[in-house]
Order: structure tokens, then sequence, then C-alpha cells
């Protein structure tokens, strides 16, 4: 700017000494495009309009694609638009989203990059920052930003259709002497028509074939809720795999709570870990941390790390509820909170009498099956989930047998298959 202001002042001395007509004309030019690069530079530049499409949720895994849509609403053209989107590691695929446009009148740039969702979580997808000046570099860089959005990655989801467990877990509708409904999809037989029986519970094939009315019977059945209870307290972990069976754990009750909401049960979710968005009031104050993108629990809670501990999720069924779940394992971090045998007498207060809670935990040590059983006490069916490895876990498998509740070890993928019901015609194996 001031070499500018400079040449121009050299060039009037020079014309005004000389009184040459083409220096003069030089001199006018400068100062046309001077003043048009400083009036209309940052005003077309402030029109600019910038959206960021895409979807905002994803299952681990998937691959979303990102669109960029960057207007131009004046009627002259802006000769160069630097873009430059920044995007969290987890979420990068090799490249940089950087690249430099030119924009005519009334045209709109779109502009695409595609993400991975390679690990669960909350992520940060922006600020776009958008860079422009004049063709002849008399204005300073002019420079604006599109506000980033947010993307949920969920955990993976291992399918478990047609489980195996014990009839006393409600995966699925459990049979039932109590009539407290009958199950259409579970027919006993038929019996003589009575009067008040229902006209739709009448199987008429079989009365025309018996000349006499007969209705369908149907097996009693009750739909039992359950909760999934997450231990993600830190010091009940192996240090060295601790990372990995906590992800394991997490990646094991979004697949439980998923199975159960395919099979219209009631489940809900209950954890000691910590939810980094449960005390964040506004998206200006979300801190992402610079390695991986991922959204971190918010400064300044006076070392109260409980605080950060979500709320329970009540049992209810419906895709809806279930994504409600999904959003909270994806966001949720193991910590330093509270230790499974401390908390977990007052993390079922508000739980029904009856209700199966899936204790998902590390270890199926001493302490871990007496607080289980004090639950087998308080009228709840616990089952004991263990997610570390065990060589010893059939003594385990016998105390928990002796406390009255079911334990299993689940330690990868692979052992989910011992939960999968056989073919038809093959005897199914206990476990």
């Amino acid at each position: 700017m001031g070499q500018l202001t400079g040449l121009i002042i050299f060039l009037l001395i020079v014309a005004f000494l000389l009184r040459i007509d083409f220096i003069f004309y030089v001199v006018y030019v400068c100062i046309g495009v001077y003043a048009w690069s400083r009036w209309y530079t940052p005003r077309a530049f402030a029109r600019l309009t910038g959206q960021r499409s895409f979807t905002d949720h994803a299952f681990r895994g998937e691959e979303v694609t990102v669109t960029l849509h960057i207007g131009n609403p004046n009627r002259l053209t802006i000769p160069w638009v630097q873009v430059n989107e920044s995007i969290a590691p987890h979420l990068r695929q090799n490249k940089l989203v950087a690249d430099v446009i030119s924009l005519q009148g009334r045209e709109t740039a779109v502009l695409t990059y595609p993400i991975k969702a390679a690990q669960r979580g909350f992520y940060k997808l922006g600020p776009l920052r958008l860079s422009t000046s004049d063709l002849f570099g008399l204005m300073p860089e002019q420079q604006a930003y599109l506000p980033p959005d947010f993307i949920t990655i969920y955990p993976r989801i291992t399918p478990l259709s047609q489980l195996g467990l014990p009839s006393r877990l409600p995966f699925g509708t459990v049979a039932s002497r109590q009539r407290l409904f009958e199950d259409p999809a579970r027919p006993m037989g038929v019996r003589n028509y009575h009067s008040g029986d229902s006209p739709r519970q009448i199987n008429w094939k079989v009365s025309a074939h018996a000349q006499q009315l007969v209705v369908k019977t149907l097996e009693p059945a009750i739909s039992l809720e359950t909760a999934v209870l997450l231990n993600l307290h830190t010091d009940d972990y192996q240090r060295r795999d601790r990372a990995t069976y906590t992800e394991w754990g997490i990646e094991i009750a979004a697949s439980c709570a998923s199975h159960l909401v395919n099979q219209r049960q009631p489940v809900g979710l209950i954890t000691n870990g910590i939810d980094p968005l449960l005390k964040q009031t506004g998206a200006g104050e979300l801190d992402f941390d610079e390695t991986s993108g991922r959204l971190l629990r918010q400064a300044g809670t006076n070392g109260n790390k409980t605080a950060l501990i979500p709320p329970m999720i009540l049992p209810r069924n419906g895709r809806a509820h279930l994504m409600k779940i999904l959003e909270r394992l994806a966001r949720i971090e193991a910590d330093e909170t509270i230790p499974l045998t401390d908390w977990l007498p007052t993390a079922c207060l508000n739980l029904s009498w009856g209700i199966t809670i899936l204790v998902i935990t590390p270890r199926g040590d001493e302490a871990t099956c007496h607080g289980l059983h004090r639950l087998v006490r308080s009228g709840f069916n616990p089952v004991l989930i263990a997610i570390e490895p065990d060589y010893n876990f059939g003594l385990v498998r016998e105390r928990a047998q002796r406390l009255g509740f079911a334990a299993y070890n689940i330690t990868q993928t692979r052992d989910m298959d011992q939960w999968k019901r056989p073919l038809r015609g093959k005897p199914a194996t206990s476990l």
C-alpha cells in the first residue's frame, strides 16, 4: 500500500515537471484501479455465502461425502477465492481440502470431499476459511470463516440376531405362566369357541373342517425390560490394554441395545463414564483435541469428574430411543470416576423390580460378583459380561451360579458366536 502511494506521488511529480499526457493517464489509471479495488473487493467478499451439507450421523467404518456450496450473489466476478477446510485427523482421508476457485456473477461453486468414520466420537468439521484479494495485490488479503458443523460417529454394532442365551434373559419376548397378554406370533393350538371370545381369534379354516367354531390359542408372554450397565472406570481396567477394552465394552453395549430394540424390547443405558458434551452450553464453547479432533471434556469442573457422569437413560423401545442410546455411546469416555463396586448400588436405584441388568465390566472378580449378588437379593436379574481375557473364568462362572446370576466372558467378536442359536435340527450347546 505504501509503495503504491509512493509510486503515484512520484508519477504525479514527473507528469507535472515533464507535462507528458501519457504519464497523467497512467496516474489516473493507477488511482482508479486502487479506488475500485479498495471499494469493491471487501464489499463483494462480505456478501459471499457458504454452506456445508452432509449426513451428520454415521456408523463406524462408513464413508460420508461433505458438500461445500460457495455462492457469489454479486453481479460482477470475484477473480479468485482460496478455500481451506479444517478436518479432524480421525476423519481425514490422506489429503487436505484446499482449492482456489473463481466465481462469476451469481455463480455458486460446489466442492465435495469424503471423510471416513474411522472411530466413534463427536467431531468437528471446519471451520472453512475463505480468503481473497484483488488481481493486482493492491489490497491486503480478506478472510472470512464458515462456522464449523458437527458429526457424530456411532460405535460399531455387531449383529446378534437369534441369540441362544438362557430363556430368563429378555432377548426377545419371554414365555410366562401368568397371562399378562397373549402373543399372536406364538400360536399353541385351538379350542372350542366360548361366549365372549373375539371373532378375530376364530380359526375359520379349522372351524369349517370341524363343523363348529374353534378359536386359536396363543402362548402367554411378558415383555421384560433391560438396562445395559457399562463400567468405564479406568482403574477397573488393566493399564496395558485399557483403551482397547473400553472401546470393546462400548461396542458390546451398542450391540446389545440394538438387538433388544430390534426385538421390540425396552432397553436403557447406565454408565459411569463421562459425557464431554454434558456441561457444554453452546457450540462456541466446545473444545476439541487438536490431535484427534474429538470433543474434549469441559475444563473448570474443579476436579469433580462425577459431575460429567450422564444421567441414566430409562428403558424404552423404538428406533428413536436406540438413536438416543447410540448418541450417548458415541460421546462417552472412560475416566477415573467411581469404581463399579461403589457405584453399583446407587446406579440401580431408579430401576424397576425384576429388570434384567447387563453388567459390562472388565473382570468378574470376587468384589464384582458380590456386588451383583446384592442386586439379585434386591430383586433384579443381573448378568455379568466380562470383557477382558480371563483364563480362570470357569471359576468366575461357578461363583456367579452359586450367587444366582449368569456370567459370560466376551473378549472379541468371535466370542459372540457362542450367543447365536444353531441351525434347526442341531442341538443347542449350553454356555
